[in-house]
């Protein structure tokens, strides 16, 4: 697994549009289902990913938090399953119910959504606001495994904090870095 960082899509692009199907309640939805009226977050995330591993706990927490005041969160998975099995849909199931993923977590089995989304690595987030323009892009914060350093979130919370009382989002912008997506 090579360290690898976002690909730092252009702020102001607007959010490619997907249907895929959700492996936690079995329905194929889209993204005009998922998108909130004040900020939609998607991430690109796996199962077996170490980077993902470490940033679950505090992901599922301030997803709870962040719900509550009308942020859309959705997973994406793109890794290739046939040579990363673990990362198969119906090990998602499994893995999004003993983590208790808040949200959808989606199999982009094709891979298109992570190539239109740009997406390099997981995890990587995007935030867009109301009007599915994307204001943020890259890290959680700067926990990695083993660092040292917690986890807070701190990145992502202050992009959606800014996205929720219309204030712009601040221009530094680091990139996430985790595992690169499995191509096929």
């Amino acid at each position: 697994m090579a360290l690898t960082p976002s690909n730092m899509l252009p702020i102001g692009t607007k959010a490619p549009d997907f249907t895929l199907p959700d492996t936690v309640s079995g329905k194929n939805l889209s993204l005009s289902d998922l998108q909130s009226k004040k900020a939609t977050v998607i991430m690109f995330l796996c199962n077996h990913c170490p980077y993902v591993i470490h940033v679950n706990e505090e992901l599922v927490q301030l997803a709870n938090e962040y719900k509550e005041r009308g942020v859309s969160f959705v997973a994406i998975s793109s890794n290739d399953v046939e040579n990363y099995p673990q990362d198969g849909p119906d090990k998602m199931t499994a893995h999004a119910k003993e983590v208790g993923y808040p949200f959808p977590y989606l199999y982009d089995e094709s891979q298109e959504v992570a190539k239109a989304y740009d997406a390099a690595c997981t995890p990587d987030f995007y935030v867009f606001n109301a009007d599915m323009l994307l204001v943020y892009r890259g890290r959680l914060d700067d926990s990695r495994p083993n660092s040292g350093t917690p986890l807070t979130g701190a990145d992502l919370r202050e992009a959606l904090d800014a996205v929720l009382v219309n204030r712009p989002v601040g221009t530094v912008q680091y990139p996430s870095m985790g595992c690169n997506i499995k191509w096929k």
